[in-house]
This record gives structure tokens, C-alpha cells and sequence, in this order.
């Protein structure tokens, strides 16, 4: 069981900029950040703070250019099956089946045929698609798709789940249902999750903190803890209150990262451009 008093994720100082076309960008700098084991964090920001960049990092896709990560007590260096990334297309196989699908990752942990299917089974009824474990990927809707990556995620048995922007594709039916399922996922397994969104409102349904990224360079601005008791919704009145209060704080590094993109004569009050009090300002709805 987790241990809600110990670290899971400790950010020191993390920095990552990239060559461009003979330039230096900035993605992310100087981020310190501690997740504690068992939390449920979502990363909001404007877009191209440097969100999903700071989830590769964690995941060991890409090296920081400065700074430490260190997942478990122990430095990343690289992938590793301690850390499972969920991403917004669910990149699945179409010619395996469901129940193929979440197998197939654990072919690398030397598990038995047997031990495969049975704990791939357990997933997919964790994610309510045991009667579809035969079906092929082209048979499923978005949101089915989805909870089979859940499932092929789970199934490794991470201690860290990365998911970016893993809804944001759906329809807004589909991601009221994922939010529920989602909620009952984590509340069941209390795995560690760091949860990338655009949609405010969706990480005050979600998260226990949300923590606002800086416009680029992304720096750790501000936390909000969210200690409503779950299930929640998304349309819950204290659910639109915590965004609002969030979306107050974003609503200036949005404005900053349209003027680095647009230029500093560019005054979105004065050209009606922000949208009224409460609407998503990083994206989404």
C-alpha cells in the first residue's frame, strides 16, 4: 500500500531548454516540485509552458539540460517501468485484440502466459471492459480506446502514472464519464499521478493539488490544494469555484504568452479576445 507520507517525485532545480534553428528556447526553468506516493497532481499552465516536456522528463524520454529527478528515492536516468506515460492518443495496436493489447507490455516482465492474461483480465474489469476483451481496436469508440491504455498502463504496475492530456479528444460526455472511472481507478489502486491538462475545471475535478505553471519558460508559479471529498463532478458548484480561483492566475500568463507570440501591442481586453469569467482559459472547456 502506498505510503502517503514518503516522496515519490522530487523535482530539483529542473531545467530544459532546446537548440532551435540556432537559438536557445527555453522550455522549462530552475522547477522544484515534490509529489508525495498515493497524490493525484494536475499541471496546468498556458500552452507551451512546458507541461508535457516536464512529463518526458519524468518518464525518461528526454535528459534535462539541468537539475535532478529523482522517482522513488532513485535517480531517473532514463525509461523505466516504475513510470508508465498515458498519453492523448491511446497509440494502440490494431491488429491485436483488448485483451492483446494490455498483454502485450507484459511480455517484458517475464511473466507467464497465464500470469499475463489474468492480470490483463483484472485491469480490463477494472476499467469495465471485460465483454470486450476479443474485440479489435477499430470496434471501440474514443473512450473505450482509452480505458484500454488505462488498462495496458495499470497492468504494468507502475508506481507512477504520467497522463497527458489524456481526454482532452473526447467528446464532453465521454470525459464526464472518464472523470468518474478515473476517480474510482485512483481510488482504488492510490497510485502516484502527475495528470497534464488544459482544462482547469477538469483538474479541480480531478486533483488533489493543481499545480500553475509559469508562461515559457514554465516555472513552479503558484499550487492550489483541492480538498473537496471525491467523487466529485465536473458542474459541482465547489468544483467551479476552485477553477474560477484558478483561472484568475492563469489569466495573466496567458495574456503574456499571446504577447510573446503576437507582440506587446497586442491587448486582448481592449480586442475582446479573453473569454468571460470562468472559461477555460488554457484551452478546452
Amino acid at each position: 500500500m502506498p505510503n502517503p507520507g514518503s516522496m515519490k517525485i522530487v523535482l530539483k532545480g529542473l531545467t530544459k531548454r532546446f537548440e532551435q534553428n540556432g537559438a536557445t528556447l527555453g522550455a522549462l526553468e530552475k522547477v522544484s516540485l515534490e509529489v508525495r506516493e498515493g497524490e493525484f497532481v494536475c499541471l496546468v499552465g498556458a500552452s507551451g509552458c512546458g507541461k508535457t516536456t516536464l512529463l518526458n522528463l519524468i518518464a525518461g524520454l528526454e535528459r534535462p539540460t539541468e537539475g535532478e529527478i529523482v522517482v522513488g528515492g532513485k535517480p531517473v536516468k532514463g525509461p523505466g517501468h516504475d513510470r508508465i506515460m498515458i498519453f492523448q492518443e491511446a497509440a494502440l495496436f490494431p491488429w491485436l485484440s483488448v485483451l492483446g493489447n494490455v498483454e502485450f507490455g507484459l511480455r517484458t516482465l517475464g511473466l507467464s502466459p497465464r500470469e499475463r492474461r489474468e492480470r490483463a483480465a483484472y485491469y480490463l474489469r477494472m476499467v469495465h471492459l471485460s465483454k470486450f476483451h476479443g474485440s479489435l481496436i477499430h470496434q471501440l469508440s474514443g473512450g473505450m480506446k482509452q480505458r484500454v491504455a488505462i488498462a495496458r498502463a495499470l497492468a504494468m504496475e507502475p508506481d507512477v502514472l504520467l497522463m497527458d492530456e489524456p481526454f482532452a479528444a473526447l467528446d464532453a460526455q465521454t470525459r464526464d464519464v472518464l472523470h468518474q472511472e478515473m476517480q474510482q481507478i485512483w481510488g482504488q489502486t492510490r497510485k502516484t499521478i502527475l495528470f497534464v491538462t488544459h482544462n482547469v475545471r477538469e483538474a479541480a475535478c480531478l486533483g488533489t493539488r493543481v499545480i500553475l505553471l509559469s508562461s515559457r519558460p514554465g516555472r513552479v508559479l503558484q499550487e492550489f490544494k483541492v480538498s473537496y471529498s471525491y467523487p466529485r463532478h465536473i458542474e459541482d458548484a465547489h468544483i467551479a469555484e476552485a477553477a474560477g480561483l484558478i483561472n484568475q492566475a492563469l489569466k495573466s500568463e496567458v495574456e503574456k504568452a499571446m504577447k510573446a507570440e503576437i507582440g506587446d501591442e497586442w491587448d486582448l481586453e481592449k480586442r475582446g479576445v479573453l473569454p468571460p469569467p470562468g472559461f477555460n482559459l488554457g484551452g478546452g472547456i
